[in-house]
């Protein structure tokens, strides 16, 4: 039976909470974690100072089985790493002959002179196996103390990331027993995670206990992530898809993609597969439906191109927008897109016609037309389909939740049609 192992990442520096880096090293350690089935239960940064250190240490012990720790092992006096280690485990700082020996290899192969600086990274922890940094001058530093594994490495991502793909990984695989996980994402759009939630509330209480479900929403999407714990990935594999069989039906008209798929691929497939163009007008979205839809390699097979009538006046004389709806109805109304989307798609000579017209705000709003206000249209020449939303009063918040709107918009649409 495998063990359930858990980790605790600690990243050290000032710089991380200065906010002068970001901090890739923990996301990176977290994946690579999962894959091999040790579950991540807490990650920790705290800066260059001694006291801050030894609490970390002291609480990382109680909560984890591995301690994995990046940052404060240079040479500098402000990298503390080493003795705040050799001072928590009772040790002392000796000479690691090896360590000397490879720090000495690698500046003689730059031809550099060691300096009594860089002499002292070959001092660790007396009670530390030391573990060779092939990429660096930074020593890696492996404990086995107080029933747990300690990992000490670089703060500097590819000597890290070096230090763990050699050593770091093998070892734990050697030293426990790891469960397989699989995770299998779905992806939806157009729904909230509460709606979504109440949908599949009877689906998810018959879940078996090794199969759990997660919720991750982000800006105009929830993706659903199932997570099987087992000991064969293949077996494993199959419960997981078993369980997302009658899931599906439940919210068919939702879900755009599995795992990697993103919603610009999604659309892209479905046009592609129907031999089906499309053509955009967007307002207050300056270009960024258009943007996403040609990040993807091979767009010009569906999209047939787009134009920013941003003032009212080229909405009028490019696309050839109604005087008489732009006067009446307002740039922001569902007339107004429904004419930029049947013209843009009669210009381009494309199967649908995608606009976008609104608020994106902080400024331009009243009483009757708020910031957030937008109106979104899709016209796949027999009908028009259009969509009132009320968003944030963040600019590039209401941005990007205008192009997902209207990409599931085109998205549903084009099912429609299909059908």
């Amino acid at each position: 039976m495998h063990q359930s192992v858990t980790a605790e990442i600690i990243s050290i520096g000032d710089e991380l909470l200065y906010g002068q880096i970001m901090d890739t090293n923990s996301k990176w350690l977290s994946e690579e974690m999962d894959k091999i089935g040790v579950r991540v239960v807490r990650k920790t940064t705290i800066g260059d100072d001694r006291e801050s250190m030894l609490d970390a240490f002291e609480a990382a012990a109680v909560k984890a089985d591995i301690i994995l720790m990046t940052g404060g092992l240079g040479p500098t006096k402000d990298d503390l790493t080493k003795s705040v280690l050799a001072a928590y485990f009772g040790s002392k700082l000796e000479l690691f002959p090896d360590a000397l020996e490879d720090v000495s290899n690698l500046f003689h192969s730059r031809g550099k002179e060691l300096t009594a600086t860089n002499r002292g990274q070959a001092y660790l922890p007396s009670n530390c196996t030391y573990i060779r940094n092939g990429v660096g001058t930074a020593p890696g530093m492996w404990f086995e103390e107080k029933e747990k594994i300690w990992m000490s490495m670089p703060g500097v991502p590819h000597e890290m990331k070096y230090l763990m793909q050699q050593e770091v990984i093998p070892r734990l695989k050697k030293k426990y027993q790891l469960p397989v996980i699989y995770h299998k994402l779905i992806r939806t759009v157009g729904i909230g995670e509460s709606w979504l939630s109440d949908l599949i509330t009877d689906w998810e209480e018959k879940l078996p206990s090794h199969i759990r479900l997660a919720y991750l929403p982000s800006l105009g999407e929830v993706k659903l992530r199932l997570t099987g714990f087992g000991t064969d990935q293949e077996s494993l594999a199959s419960e997981v898809e078993a369980q997302i069989e009658p899931l599906l039906p439940l919210i068919s008209k939702y879900v755009y993609g599995f795992n990697d798929d993103i919603l610009p691929v999604a659309i892209g497939h479905m046009l592609v597969n129907r031999g089906k163009t499309v053509a955009l007008a967007e307002s207050c979205t300056g270009g960024y439906v258009s943007h996403l839809i040609t990040s993807i390699p091979g767009s010009s097979d569906y999209f047939n191109g787009g134009v920013i009538p941003y003032h009212n006046e080229f909405k009028k004389a490019v696309l050839g927008v109604s005087a008489e709806v732009l006067t009446s109805e307002g740039a922001v109304s569902e007339g107004t897109v429904r004419d930029m989307a049947r013209q843009v798609r009669n210009k381009f000579k494309a199967d649908f016609g995608l606009s976008s017209s609104g608020i994106a705000g902080p400024g331009g709003g009243s009483e009757e037309k708020p910031v957030g206000l937008v109106w979104i249209a899709c016209d796949d020449g027999q009908v028009c389909h259009t969509r009132k939303l009320q968003l944030t009063k963040d600019r590039t918040v209401n941005i990007h939740l205008t192009a997902i709107a209207a990409l599931n918009l085109l998205r549903e649409t084009i099912l429609q049609t299909s059908t």
